[in-house]
């Protein structure tokens, strides 16, 4: 925060420069300005043209050119002319080139008052402050997330009012077990932000496992209030997709997965309930999706993938470790437009990637003639890349119908 602070006078500098500079000025234009007014003979010129205009009128009249009453209007419009100009010509008395230098600091004070004023009102100091906080927990020899919580609840006994604070802490208390403080750090949340669909899911998802998996009227409120805001908000439909497969209503467990996948942009979250689709298939007697005797009921045009493994990179990882296998358009500007959920023990393995694959209705395999194949295999089960996975892609691979060879796609490479 020192070096902020230091950064902020920086830049006042320049500021409070041009607010000093004109004083270095002020003696010399005092001058300027007071020889300018002595020597101006602006008054001077004004009566002696209208001396001439004045003897030339009279000499007219005199001639017999003009009447008596020409005469004494034009005269007239001449002396009003000349007040005029001279009322004009009045100038107030110079005040000393050294007054009004008081107002100066006192400006410059009420300048840098103003803007650190602002900056605590309207900047992100407390935002910096949970960076480095969260800078300070990662490289701690004993850095976890219990610390990372203690020291955020100090944070936010200072800064009450940022959102951010109860946007940090809410999550990590769900994810130690400490369900009732995720949801006062939530309510607190909501509290700032607004009654925000995405909060208030969160909101009842929490309420819902702390309640043991059950649909409490207090939880149902909250699900009534969300799905009237954002009907489609996956969040709550996964939870009701939950809530209805605990009580043995699988098909309208597999119907609000379905929805919730429709709105998800996150490819973990989104096999997971695909997996939780399959399941309830089964408990239903129908053949799950995905499975070898689906695949012949594929829906609408795909790609038939055949994906294995390199023989250098057959013994990093154990069997149960998730594969991915993600459909792209080849310019990357969609969401991923197929993604299937497979594990190391099944490889070798052949699958159809098509419409059931589709993240969202917006994203699929339909809308594109060729796709880029990704495949990688994740032992952390994240959705995001990282060190040490196992991948292997395939770019320009034709869209259309799934009943010829299939493609070859090979895990040969390693994220480093």
């Amino acid at each position: 925060m020192t070096l902020l602070w230091i950064a902020f006078a920086l830049l006042l500098l320049p500021a409070l420069w041009l607010l000093v500079s004109p004083l270095k000025r002020a003696r010399a234009l005092h001058d300027a300005q007071h020889d300018h007014e002595v020597n101006d003979r602006s008054a001077e010129q004004n009566v002696a043209i209208y001396r001439r205009r004045l003897a030339s009128l009279e000499a007219a009249y005199e001639r017999g050119d003009t009447s008596r009453e020409d005469y004494e209007e034009d005269r007239l419009t001449l002396e009003r002319g000349l007040l005029e100009d001279t009322e004009r010509l009045k100038r107030a008395p110079l005040k000393p080139s050294a007054s009004g230098r008081l107002a100066v600091p006192l400006v410059m004070l009420a300048l840098v008052i103003a803007s650190v004023l602002w900056y605590q009102h309207e900047g992100a100091e407390g935002d910096l402050a949970l960076l480095a906080v969260q800078e300070e927990v990662m490289t701690h020899p004993e850095g976890s997330a219990q610390m990372l919580v203690e020291r955020l609840e100090k944070q936010a006994a200072r800064q009450p009012e940022n959102p951010n604070v109860w946007g940090m802490l809410f999550p990590l208390y769900r994810d130690e077990g400490q369900g009732q403080q995720a949801i006062d750090a939530l309510e607190r949340l909501i509290e700032i932000e607004g009654r925000q669909p995405t909060l208030l899911a969160q909101l009842a998802q929490i309420e819902f496992f702390v309640a043991g998996r059950q649909l409490t009227d207090r939880v149902q409120s909250l699900v009534d209030e969300t799905l009237e805001k954002n009907s489609s908000e996956p969040t709550v439909l996964g939870l009701l997709g939950i809530e209805a497969f605990d009580r043995g209503a699988y098909q309208v467990a597999i119907d609000n997965w379905r929805r919730a996948i429709a709105g998800m942009n996150d490819p973990a979250s989104g096999e997971a309930l695909r997996q939780g689709i399959q399941v309830a298939q089964q408990r239903l007697g129908q053949t799950p999706e995905g499975s070898p005797a689906s695949q012949a009921d594929a829906q609408g045009p795909g790609v038939h993938v055949r994906v294995s493994l390199a023989e250098g990179l057959a013994a990093r990882h154990a069997e149960s470790t998730p594969v991915f296998v993600v459909a792209r358009d080849m310019a990357g500007e969609l969401p991923p437009l197929a993604v299937a959920r497979l594990t190391l023990g099944e490889l070798p393995a052949e699958l159809v990637l098509d419409e059931r694959h589709a993240m969202s209705p917006q994203a699929s395999l339909a809308q594109v003639d060729e796709a880029r194949l990704v495949v990688r295999v994740s032992p952390s089960g994240q959705a995001t890349p990282q060190a040490g996975d196992m991948f292997g892609e395939r770019a320009g691979v034709a869209v259309g119908d799934t009943d010829g060879e299939s493609v070859d796609l090979v895990i040969d490479r390693v994220v480093e």
